[in-house]
């Protein structure tokens, strides 16, 4: 399809596109409140171009787009490749320091976030530059909403008004302790950085630990950021899957494009419950027929990395294991993927395979002594994420039925006069243990069996 075949397409809401050579090289990357109308502005015949725009049109034989909430999402994510891949035709922004930067006094136990301009002082960690002063302020005030820092020169004695609006943790007066607020800290450069996903799955893996161990009001505060962050970072609607798998097929040296994906996870809490599970993706898209879990069954105790051993192996070692994939991703780093190759290689299995590491989306390659860090726009990388996320959801559906069952099992167990059959009836009535929590002894008596002293009992002893 030619630029302005692609043009006509393009939507009309806020982005980044990125004008493309011949070779696939990003030249030139821009953001846009409406991608149809900024991109059309390139080809309209009679309006002025500087040399630069003209130069850049001549060599621009591809274009890629990627849709945001916002427009100032799109400035923070123009910045961000601009970083990633130094563009030629934005050689002006790299290099003018005129232009707005997030600056962090990283070196303060409670570092200091804020907008600047110029030379920069020892010490200060440097975001950007950003094109728009305006939106960027914007941005960092929606972020701020949702996870407070500090913007103060010098903290104060006592909190201040920030601390009441909910826009900072009051470290002045010691609400928030040196290692959470650099936490939140670390959250906010990494959602600035583009690296939305990262976040939010941290986030999640952390409000349900505090939930399992029944700190429910940071469970709920970070039930709330985590919703306030999907209003806030880039969301990529559109992939072009045959476009993504190209990419892959160049970036990790494949043979052909990987059209069959398969993708395994770890997930268990301190060796218990243990499971994993492998998913399938067919020419980018999930091939449910071709998911697998598995219930640890060879690995006892915390070893993660003997855990992947085994559900490799179960899933290649069997008679008609089924259609081999052209890639295999391992959710893990370097010690993960080398799990896996020990059992492919012991199995005499030829196959690709790649580990990514949830903390920094790096990409661990077999052979390879430094991981690959791909910007968070790469269609690659989003397929690939896309594996990951499945199977990563797939495990943890499995992890927590068993341990729905195994905690369900125990609390009613201790309880005279729940046998297995009104167990199971309280299981299908309630679906958990939470579930019986909240009930009322009215409730609890309308299950078949129950009797309201039995009720009581059973409410009583699930509430102590």
């Amino acid at each position: 399809m030619d630029l302005s075949a692609q043009v006509k397409a393009l939507p009309d809401r806020p982005g980044v596109y990125l004008f493309k050579g011949a070779d696939g090289e990003v030249l030139y990357v821009g953001k846009a409140a409406s991608l149809k109308k900024r991109v059309a502005s390139y080809f309209q015949s009679g309006r002025p171009k500087d040399a630069k725009t003209t130069r850049l049109m001549r060599e621009a034989r591809d274009l890629e787009v990627i849709e945001t909430a916002s427009e100032e999402e799109a400035l923070l994510l123009e910045a961000h490749w601009i970083k990633a891949r130094r563009t030629r035709y934005n050689i002006s922004l790299r290099d003018d320091k005129t232009y707005p930067s997030l600056r962090v006094t990283a070196e303060e136990t409670y570092p200091r976030l804020y907008v600047g301009r110029g030379p920069v002082d020892p010490g200060i960690r440097v975001i950007g530059p950003f094109t728009d002063a305006t939106g960027l302020k914007r941005a960092m005030r929606a972020i701020r909403r949702v996870i407070p820092y500090r913007t103060c020169r010098i903290l104060p004695k006592r909190a201040c008004l920030d601390y009441y609006l909910g826009l900072c943790s009051a470290p002045c007066e010691g609400r928030i302790s040196p290692e959470a607020y650099r936490e939140q800290m670390s959250r906010v450069l990494r959602l600035v950085e583009g690296n939305k996903e990262q976040v939010i799955r941290e986030m999640t893996e952390r409000m349900r630990q505090c939930a399992a161990e029944r700190r429910y009001e940071e469970a709920a505060r970070l039930r709330d950021q985590i919703a306030g962050l999907g209003e806030l970072t880039v969301r990529s609607r559109r992939l072009n899957l045959s476009a993504a798998l190209a990419d892959l097929t160049s970036l990790l040296r494949l043979k052909q494009p990987p059209r069959r994906i398969e993708g395994f996870d770890i997930s268990n809490i301190h060796g218990r419950q243990a499971v994993g599970s492998q998913v399938a993706f067919l020419d980018g898209k999930p091939d449910k027929n071709g998911y697998k879990r598995f219930r640890i069954k060879q690995v006892a105790g915390i070893d993660d990395y003997g855990m992947m051993r085994e559900v490799v192996r179960r899933r290649y070692d069997e008679p008609g294991a089924g259609p081999l994939p052209d890639l295999i991703l391992i959710d893990g780093g370097r010690g993960h993927l080398n799990a896996a190759l020990e059992v492919l290689r012991e199995l005499k299995l030829e196959l690709p395979a790649v580990g990514i590491a949830k903390q920094f989306e790096h990409l661990y390659l077999p052979g390879e002594a430094e991981p690959l860090s791909l910007p968070p726009i790469s269609r690659a990388l989003q397929l690939l994420q896309r594996v990951r996320d499945e199977a990563h959801r797939f495990a943890i559906g499995y992890h927590r039925l068993l341990r729905g069952k195994a905690a369900l099992g125990s609390a009613l167990d201790e309880i005279p006069g729940v046998g297995p059959r009104k167990k199971q009836d309280l299981i299908v009535r309630f679906g958990s243990v939470e579930g019986m929590r909240r009930a009322t002894v009215e409730e609890l008596a309308q299950v078949r069996g129950i009797s309201e002293g039995l009720a009581r009992r059973i409410h009583k002893e699930l509430n102590q």
